[in-house]
């Protein structure tokens, strides 16, 4: 690899490449932040006001199964980092084969689940009686294009694999200026409520996947697909070695975060609504350490191909110090005035109220969730995704989800201390993350010696 070539992590500044590495990808982030921020601004503001609710649980139900890809796609990402950094381009063009063959088979399996289960996960979310229709009708249609979605998340991997997160934010800024103009034209001129939302995020992600392939025939790739690779190969295996149990995380991870909605919905509409506003504002706070943990993990593989191991630490420790400067001040905006983006999404005072009563609670995860993730991504990019897997159902179903329960059951229960549950959790996950990594290096030191 050239040296001087910006998809080369093996060599340079740290600092400076990861920070250039990461900026598309944070300014991604953002703007897929802004997908379901966008449906629920709209919807609340020309839709009607069981909307709110059914947009927020319909979306979080989505996210479950978007994340379960998303994770299954980093399997793929790290392969093409650790192939790039030993030297073998050619085997990506057979890893690709294999996975486009895998992911439309599994975007069809989950595009049937979501069109036929629709109502009985919406009310397993205890979705409010009065948004339990509006819930399943999101729900549905998002699904029957959930094609576009895993299609979408498999192009933006394979690049950031690449060492290139440039073109993911092309594609991802296409897709949301259609999903603008979109719920604009379903919900604001031809008042489809949340039936208009969930047409806008599909057609905007079938136009983001038509544009990337045309995009793709037009660049210089360091691989050839051929039709020989277009099978279920070795590489499925591979790749899902890596990706499986980070996916099962996001599945029972996502089920607590669902379990918390279905929480928070039994206490009625004002604080299902409220808890929704918070977390399109929560999808924003957590746009760092996203784009810490997505970044680490390309440039870790490529690293650990390449047999550089103290570069692989260097970088993991520059990811914390990146994280906690900037999650600092975020953090303290959050717990202060949690209210004023709140307001944003609605002009309700008694969501506005529960939305910042939640953020109060979350605000520490602006900072201590980036050491986490630098951690993480380390170990993925090692395909330590066992390890990974196991400290994120620790801290998700010993901590987070009976924490946030004993919250929610108390008289006059306070968003605020279901918000909590968050940082204390992920607490526990670094607690676990350093004692780990002192025995992986620990291992490592008496195998050299």
């Amino acid at each position: 690899m050239n040296n001087d070539n910006k998809a080369d992590f093996t060599s340079g500044s740290i600092t400076k490449k990861l920070i250039g590495f990461m900026l598309p990808i944070l300014a991604a982030l953002i703007l897929q932040s802004m997908y379901s921020a966008i449906d629920l601004l709209i919807v609340g503001r020309f839709g009607s006001s069981d909307g709110i609710s059914g947009v927020s649980t319909g979306a979080s139900i989505l996210q479950l199964f978007t994340f379960t890809v998303v994770a299954l796609t980093t399997g793929v990402t790290v392969l093409i980092g650790q192939y790039l950094g030993t030297g073998e381009p050619k085997k990506i063009g057979r890893l690709l084969g294999n996975a486009v063959c895998f992911f439309l088979v599994l975007s069809a399996v989950l595009s049937l689940v979501l069109i036929v289960l629709a109502r009985p996960i919406a009310i397993l979310m205890q979705a409010p009686e009065e948004a339990l229709d509006a819930t399943t009708l999101y729900i549905r249609i998002c699904g029957a294009g959930f094609v576009f979605v895993v299609f979408y998340n498999f192009i933006s991997c394979i690049f950031r694999g690449l060492g290139n997160s440039r073109l993911p934010l092309l594609f991802v800024a296409i897709a949301c200026v259609a999903n603008i103009l979109g719920d604009l034209f379903f919900v604001a001129v031809l008042k489809l409520n949340v039936a208009g939302a969930a047409l806008a995020t599909i057609i905007s992600q079938a136009i983001s996947v038509v544009i990337s392939l045309l995009v793709i025939r037009k660049q210089s790739l360091p691989f050839r697909l051929t039709k020989k690779d277009l099978t279920f190969g070795l590489e499925v295996s591979h790749f899902l070695k890596i990706g499986a149990p980070l996916a099962l995380q996001e599945i029972l991870t996502n089920v607590t975060f669902l379990a918390i909605c279905a929480f928070v919905n039994k206490l009625g509409l004002e604080a299902s609504s409220g808890y929704g506003v918070s977390q399109r504002i929560v999808g924003f706070v957590m746009l760092i350490p996203a784009s810490i943990i997505q970044s680490m993990s390309s440039f870790v593989a490529q690293n650990v191909g390449a047999g550089n191991e103290a570069r692989a630490k260097k970088a993991m420790r520059t990811g914390m110090i990146i994280g906690i400067i900037i999650g600092i001040p975020v953090a303290i905006i959050t717990f202060l005035h949690g209210d004023i983006p709140a307001s944003i999404f609605t002009d309700n005072p008694e969501y506005i109220k529960r939305a910042a009563e939640f953020l109060r609670g979350f605000a520490p995860e602006a900072i201590i969730t980036s050491i986490l993730f630098s951690f993480l991504g380390y170990f993925n990019g090692h395909s330590k995704s066992t390890f990974v897997m196991v400290q994120g159902l620790i801290q998700s179903f010993m901590i987070r989800l009976p924490f946030s329960y004993i919250m929610s059951i108390r008289p006059n229960a306070s968003l605020t201390y279901i918000g909590q549950a968050a940082p204390l959790a992920t607490l526990i996950g670094i607690l676990m993350c350093i004692i780990y990594f002192f025995m992986i290096n620990k291992k490592a030191k008496e195998t050299t010696d």
